[in-house]
């Protein structure tokens, strides 16, 4: 799933999977939901509202059924070497 990055109140982060039906919102405390069940037209106006914040209270948030998650940073270089290096003797 793509992820739209965004700014609005405590939201960070939205995405959207079209098969699915399913909605990813990502907070700033790095917290995630994923709503099961939204129709395309809630996703197309939540990713184009200008109070998006506004919009996800109102319009998802006690509308749907959602289950906790959180965001994985990305991996990057660093963990990949640490993943692979030898163990260290002691």
């Amino acid at each position: 799933m793509e992820m739209k990055r965004i700014n609005a109140g405590k939201l960070r982060a939205i995405g959207y999977d079209t098969r699915d039906k399913l909605l990813r919102v990502e907070f700033d405390d790095g917290s995630a939901i994923d709503y099961s069940g939204v129709g395309n037209e809630v996703w197309r106006k939540l990713s184009t509202s200008g109070a998006a914040w506004s919009y996800y209270r109102d319009n998802i948030e006690e509308e749907y059924t959602g289950r906790r998650g959180v965001v994985r940073k990305p991996t990057t270089r660093a963990d990949l070497e640490d993943l692979f290096k030898p163990p260290s003797d002691g």
